[in-house]
């Protein structure tokens, strides 16, 4: 909201976190989906992008690693996307709260050079540090984005819960002993994911990071819905179709981490019948 108004038009991934229509939404802006395949490993296809009229655009949604395909993103394309934010005078917007999550080599977009002349990146504690439900993130960027959005945000709220603060401060603080037990809890659970995912009969690539695992369906299923529609009559197990992160993803199914191994064990033992 702070650099939105309504006859901007924002690019939002297609598959993508449906909370960033939500929000252009409520700016009053116009979402426009980009196309993203497998074959380009989720990558945007900028010089597809560069085709259209983006006189309009003002922000460019991206998210890696990716949610949910678990795709990384390249130094390549940082350096890319950064040219192509000054290009055209677009913001980059870099979400990017699973960098530490089954990623052994995390990545900043600010890391590229000139990137805080046109991207922020934000991060949460929600994923790294298991603070979900408590609202704890951080945006980095330059200074002068900074004071702009804070110039915005401080007339929409009045800042966050001490405790909590205290709270985000000593996680912050932790040493790499944390992330090393966390990911071997999760590296467990990708591990039954992946079985699940086999009895099914779906394709995926192993070198996904992140939260969740992407699976191509098999091609005896319209899309993802199908699938899901099926387990969930069959087995009373609940698999996301990956249709509702875009029409992008109709052909996939998406697991999450957050379920515990009995969790999976249950639901393996389920789908065998």
């Amino acid at each position: 909201m702070t650099y939105l108004q309504e006859g901007d038009e924002v690019l939002i991934p297609n598959p993508g976190y449906p909370a960033y229509a939500a929000a252009v939404r409520l700016s009053g802006a116009t979402a426009v989906p980009y196309t993203m395949t497998e074959e380009n490993d989720w990558l945007p296809n900028l010089n597809e992008l560069e085709q259209t009229d983006l006189s309009k655009v003002k922000i460019m949604w991206i998210n890696y690693p990716h949610m949910p395909t678990g795709s990384k993103a390249t130094t390549s394309f940082f350096e890319a996307v950064i040219a192509f934010g000054k290009k055209y005078n677009i913001l980059i917007c870099h979400d990017n709260p699973y960098s530490f999550i089954l990623n052994d080599h995390p990545q900043s977009i600010l890391e590229t050079e000139g990137a805080k002349d046109v991207a922020i990146e934000l991060n949460s504690l929600s994923k790294s540090s298991n603070m979900a439900g408590w609202r704890i993130g951080m945006l980095c960027a330059a200074e002068e984005r900074i004071n702009e959005i804070l110039r915005f945000k401080s007339n929409m709220d009045s800042g966050m819960f001490l405790p909590l603060q205290l709270a985000a401060a000593k996680a912050l603080s932790l040493d790499s002993a944390w992330y090393t037990e966390l990911n071997a809890a999760y590296q467990k659970r990708k591990d039954k994911a992946l079985e699940l995912l086999d009895l099914l009969s779906c394709s995926y690539r192993e070198d996904q990071v992140g939260l969740f695992i992407w699976a191509k369906v098999p091609e005896k299923y319209t899309n993802g819905y199908q699938l899901s529609d099926e387990v969930l009559n069959k087995a009373r197990v609940f698999i996301t179709p990956g249709g509702i992160f875009g029409d992008a993803g109709n052909g996939y199914i998406r697991v999450s981490l957050c379920a515990t191994e009995a969790v999976f064990e249950e639901a393996i033992a389920r789908i065998r019948g």
